[in-house]
C-alpha cells in the first residue's frame, strides 16, 4: 500500500499537530486504552476500545467460524439473509460486494430497510428451505433488527415448522443481550458472542464482520493477517510516526476540519467502492456531535473543479493498475484542493483499510476534541419514533402534519414560500451556500435501481447548481450512520426528507412464534421518518418533507431545481 498527500498551505499546521501528537504520546496512550485521550469522563470509552484487539481476538475464533461454515454448507444452505443496522450490516455487505461469492459458499444479502416492499422482496427472492437467517445486533434490542427477526422466524415456522425454523437462524450479539436469551429460547442453530467492548461501527474485524465474510467464502485468515500488519503500522510513533498512515490521515482530517475543510469526499476505484458506505458511517457517527462534525461524502458524482467549494478534502482510494479516476483527481489537485491518495495492492487490503480508518477516526477525534465512541443524537430520534408508535397503538393513527402545499399529487411540509411543487426545492435551498452548507437527501423509500438513479441525478444537479456537498441516504439505514452527524454537527445541513404512500403492508409480530401483532412495517418506517424529522427540527435544522404519494418514481421525476 502506498500513500501520498497534498495539502498546500496547511502543511505547517499538520507538522505542528504531529509534533504535539508525539510530544503527548497520543499513539501510545490510544494503545494503552487511556480514555483521557478523548475525555476525562471514561463513560462509553473504556468499554468501547476492544476494536484495538479485534484482529487477535477474532483470530482465536477461526476454528469455530470454519466449523460453523462447513456445517451449514454440508446442511445444504445456499443463501444467507443478514438482518442488522449500521456497523452490524454494513461490514458484511462490503465483504459480500467486494469479494463476491466463492463457489459452493452462501450468497449473502443484507436487509436494513423497514420498508415493507423491501421485506416482501426478500420473502420472494429467498427459499427458506436453503436460507440461513443471521440476526446481528450488539445490544440485542435494535428495533429494526428484532422486527426482521420476528417476521422471518414466523414466516419460516409456517412453512417448515417451529422446530425446524430454529435450525435456520443464527445470532451474532454481545454476551447477556436480549437476543442471546431469545436465540436460546427459540433454539437457534448457533449463537456467536462477540467481545462486548467493541462499538458497532468499529466492529468490522470482529465476529460481526468476519462470520458473514466466511460464509461467502472470503479468505478470512488472509484478511486478518493483512489487518494485523496494519495494527503494527498503527503503533509506529516518534521517528517512525510518518510511516503511520492512519495517524497522519486522522491528524489531517482533524486539522483541516478545524479550518472549515470538513467535507471528506471519497473517490474510490469501482471494484473497491463498496467500502465508502462503511467509512461514511464510521466517520459521521464518530465525529458528528457537540456542534462539530466531519461530513463524509460517498458516491457523489465526480465533477470538474469549478463545481466544488473550498470546504472539500478529497480522499482517493485507488487499486493498483486502476486508472479510472486518475485524470479527474489530477484536475482537482491542479486546482489546489487538498488530496489524500492511497494505492492498494489488491482488494485483499480490505481488512487493512477497515483498521486504518478506525484508527484514523480515533486520532481525528483527539484533534477535534470530541469523544468518538458515543452517539447521543441517535437515541433522540429513536425516542420520538417510539412515542409516535405508542400514539398509533393508542389512537390507531400516527400524528398528521399540515402541508405547506399540495400539487401534482404530492404534499410538501416545511418552511417554503411557494405554492408550486416545481419551485419547492428552489425555495427551500434559496440561501444554501457552498463552502459552508451541505444537502442531505433522506429517502424513506424502497431503494430500487430506478429510484436510486433519479435521486443521484437530483443530487448531482444540487451539487453543481449550489456548489455544495451532497449525500444520499435511505431510511432507516442512514439513521444508524449519518443520522448522528445530521443532528449533532454545527447545523449547516439542509435536509430533504422523502416519503411515499406505503401500499401493501406487512405485520410485525409482537413476539417470535406468536401471531399477535399491533404494528406493521409501514407504520414503523413512517414513525421513524416522523421521529427523525422532529429530532432535526428540535435541533434547529432546516428540513423539508415531501410526500411523493402513490406513484413514487413518477413523482420524483417532477422534482426540479
Amino acid at each position: 500500500m502506498s500513500f501520498k498527500y497534498s495539502i498546500g498551505d496547511h502543511q505547517n499546521s499538520l507538522d505542528e499537530l504531529l509534533k504535539k501528537l508525539n510530544d503527548e504520546k497520543i499513539i501510545e496512550r490510544i494503545w494503552n486504552k487511556d480514555h483521557t485521550v478523548w475525555s476525562n469522563d471514561p463513560t462509553e470509552i473504556t468499554n468501547r476500545l476492544g476494536w484495538l484487539d479485534s484482529v487477535d481476538v477474532t483470530d482465536r475464533s477461526l476454528d469455530e467460524i470454519k466449523d460453523f461454515v462447513e456445517d451449514v454448507r454440508n446442511a445444504g444452505y445456499t443463501n444467507a439473509l443478514l438482518m442488522g443496522m449500521g456497523g452490524s450490516s454494513l461490514a458484511p455487505e462490503v465483504f459480500r460486494l467486494t469479494f463476491g461469492v466463492k463457489e459452493g459458499y452462501l450468497d449473502l444479502s443484507v436487509i436494513d430497510s423497514t420498508h415493507p416492499q423491501v421485506v416482501m422482496e426478500k420473502v420472494k427472492e429467498l427459499n427458506p428451505a436453503t436460507t440461513l437467517y443471521i440476526v446481528s445486533t450488539k445490544s440485542g434490542g435494535t428495533v429494526e433488527t428484532f422486527s426482521f427477526m420476528k417476521f422471518f422466524f414466523n414466516y419460516v415456522s409456517k412453512l417448515l415448522g417451529r422446530e425446524e425454523a430454529g435450525k435456520h437462524f443464527v445470532a451474532i450479539t454481545d454476551p447477556g443481550s436480549g437476543l442471546q436469551t431469545v436465540a436460546q429460547e427459540l433454539n437457534f442453530r448457533k449463537v456467536f458472542l462477540n467481545d462486548p467492548n467493541i462499538g458497532g461501527r468499529f466492529s468490522a474485524l470482529s465476529l460481526f464482520g468476519i462470520v458473514p465474510a466466511a460464509l461467502v467464502g472470503a479468505e478470512i485468515e488472509k484478511i486478518l493477517s493483512l489487518a494485523k500488519e496494519e495494527t503494527l503500522n498503527c503503533k509506529k510513533t516518534g521517528k517512525t510516526a510518518s510511516e503511520n498512515i492512519a495517524t497522519v490521515i486522522g491528524a489531517m482530517i482533524g486539522a483541516l476540519g478545524k479550518k472549515g475543510i470538513d467535507k471528506i469526499t471519497y473517490i474510490i476505484s469501482p471494484q473497491f467502492k463498496f467500502i465508502g458506505a462503511w467509512i461514511e458511517q464510521l466517520v459521521a457517527e464518530s465525529t458528528g456531535k457537540v456542534g462539530k462534525g466531519i461530513l463524509p461524502v460517498d458516491l457523489e458524482s465526480i465533477e470538474l473543479p469549478e463545481f466544488y467549494s473550498n470546504d472539500r478534502l478529497f480522499v482517493y482510494l485507488k487499486l493498483k493498475n486502476d486508472y479510472t479516476y486518475d485524470k479527474k483527481v489530477s484536475e482537482l489537485k491542479l486546482a489546489g484542493f487538498p488530496i489524500i491518495e492511497t494505492e492498494l495492492d489488491s482488494i485483499d487490503d480490505l481488512g487493512k483499510q477497515f483498521f486504518m480508518w478506525e484508527f484514523a477516526t480515533a486520532v481525528a477525534g483527539w484533534v477535534l476534541q470530541i469523544q468518538p465512541y458515543d452517539q447521543p443524537n441517535v437515541e433522540q430520534a429513536k425516542i420520538v419514533a417510539r412515542q409516535m408508535m405508542k400514539e398509533y397503538q393508542e389512537k390507531g393513527k400516527l400524528p398528521e402534519l399540515i402541508p405547506a402545499l399540495e400539487d401534482k399529487g404530492m404534499k410538501v411540509f416545511g418552511d417554503i414560500s411557494t405554492k408550486s411543487i416545481d419551485e419547492s426545492l428552489k425555495s427551500f435551498l434559496s440561501d444554501c451556500k457552498g463552502g459552508k452548507n451541505y444537502v442531505a437527501i433522506q429517502a424513506y423509500l424502497n431503494p430500487t435501481e430506478g429510484i436510486v438513479e433519479v435521486l443521484q441525478n437530483l443530487r448531482t444537479a444540487i451539487q453543481k447548481q449550489y456548489k455544495v456537498a451532497t449525500t444520499l441516504g435511505f431510511g432507516p439505514r442512514f439513521l444508524h450512520s449519518t443520522g448522528q452527524l445530521h443532528k449533532g454537527d454545527a447545523g449547516n445541513g439542509y435536509f430533504i426528507q422523502l416519503v411515499s404512500a406505503i401500499g401493501e403492508d406487512l405485520p410485525i409480530p409482537e413476539n417470535a412464534g406468536e401471531e399477535k401483532t399491533s404494528i406493521t412495517f409501514g407504520i414503523l418506517i413512517s414513525a421513524q421518518a416522523l421521529g427523525d424529522r422532529q429530532a432535526l427540527i428540535d435541533n434547529k435544522r432546516k428540513v423539508i418533507t415531501i410526500d411523493l404519494g402513490s406513484n413514487c418514481l413518477n413523482s420524483l421525476k417532477k422534482l426540479t431545481l
